[in-house]
C-alpha cells in the first residue's frame, strides 16, 4: 500500500529518450530529456553535462557552459574532482573561439581543482593554456602573474628545462637567456636586424603559437625599417633586391 516513485527506472527511460532525440537531431528535446534524467537521479552529474553538450550543438554556448560548470561543481562535491577538472577543460575548449575571457576563467578553475588534488603536472598544463590566452588578449599583467605561477609549479615538480623559459635560477646558462640578452641588446641599440634575427630564430618561432606571434609583433623603439646590409651589390639587379627588402619591412619588424 506504500507506493514509492521508481526514480531509477525513470532516469533510465529518460536517458533512452535523450539518446533517441539526439539521434533524431531533435537537440532541444534531447537536452530536456537529459535534464529530466538528472532530476530523477539527483546525483547524475553526467546527465547535466550531456544537457550542456546538447546546448553546445544548438550553438547556445553560454547556456552550455553554465550546465557544464554546474556538473563540474557536482563532480567535486561527490568526490570526483578529476572528472570536474576535465569537464572544465572541455568547457574552456568549447568557449575559447568565442569568449577568451571565459575560457581563461574555466582553465584557471580546472587548474585549481587539479592543484588541490596535488595533480601538479595537469594543473600547470591548464595554467599554460590560460597564460597563452591572456597573451593573445594582450592582458600582459595578468599573463605575467599566470606565468609566474607556472614557474613556481615547474620548480616544484623539478621541470627545470621548462623553468628556464619562465626565468628561475639556472636561466643564465640556458639558450633562452642568450636569446633574450640579444633581444634586449637589439632594443637598446635600436638594431632592427638583431631583433629580427632573434624573433625569427627557431627558438622563438617554435614556441607556443601565441608567444611566437607576440614576438613577431615586436617593434624597435625609434625604428621603422630594417637596416641595410653594409655590402653594396655590384649590379643593378642586386640593388633592386636590397630596396625590395627595405620595402618589405617598411612597416616595422615581422
Amino acid at each position: 500500500m506504500k507506493w514509492k516513485p521508481d526514480y531509477d527506472s525513470a532516469a533510465s527511460e529518460y536517458a533512452k529518450a535523450a539518446v533517441a532525440f539526439k539521434n533524431a537531431k531533435q537537440l532541444d528535446q534531447a537536452k530536456e530529456a537529459y535534464l529530466s534524467e538528472a532530476q530523477a537521479h539527483t546525483d547524475n552529474r553526467a546527465a547535466i553535462e550531456q544537457a550542456g553538450m546538447m546546448l553546445k550543438e544548438m550553438q547556445r554556448m553560454p547556456e552550455a557552459i553554465q550546465y557544464i560548470e554546474k556538473a563540474s561543481m557536482m563532480y567535486v562535491e561527490n568526490g570526483t574532482p578529476d572528472t570536474a577538472a576535465m569537464a572544465l577543460d572541455r568547457a574552456g575548449k568549447l568557449i575559447e573561439p568565442v569568449n577568451l575571457e571565459k575560457a581563461v576563467e574555466l582553465y584557471q578553475q580546472a587548474a585549481s581543482v587539479f592543484e588541490n588534488e596535488d595533480r601538479l603536472r595537469q594543473a600547470v598544463e591548464l595554467l599554460g593554456k590560460a597564460s597563452r590566452l591572456l597573451v593573445r588578449a594582450r592582458r600582459f599583467d595578468e599573463a605575467a602573474a599566470s606565468i609566474q605561477k607556472e614557474k613556481d609549479i615547474y620548480k616544484e615538480i623539478e621541470n627545470y628545462p621548462t623553468c628556464f623559459k619562465v626565468n628561475i635560477p639556472g636561466f643564465n646558462s640556458s639558450e633562452d637567456c642568450g636569446a633574450m640578452e640579444k633581444l634586449l641588446e637589439g632594443y637598446d641599440q635600436q638594431d632592427e636586424d638583431q631583433v629580427y634575427s632573434v624573433c625569427n630564430s627557431p627558438l622563438v618561432k617554435y614556441m607556443d603559437n601565441d608567444y611566437a606571434k607576440l614576438a613577431l609583433s615586436l617593434k624597435v623603439p625609434g625604428g621603422g625599417t630594417k637596416k641595410k646590409s653594409p655590402e653594396t651589390p655590384k649590379n643593378g639587379a642586386g640593388g633592386s633586391r636590397v630596396e625590395q627588402e627595405d620595402d618589405e619591412y617598411s612597416g616595422g619588424l615581422c
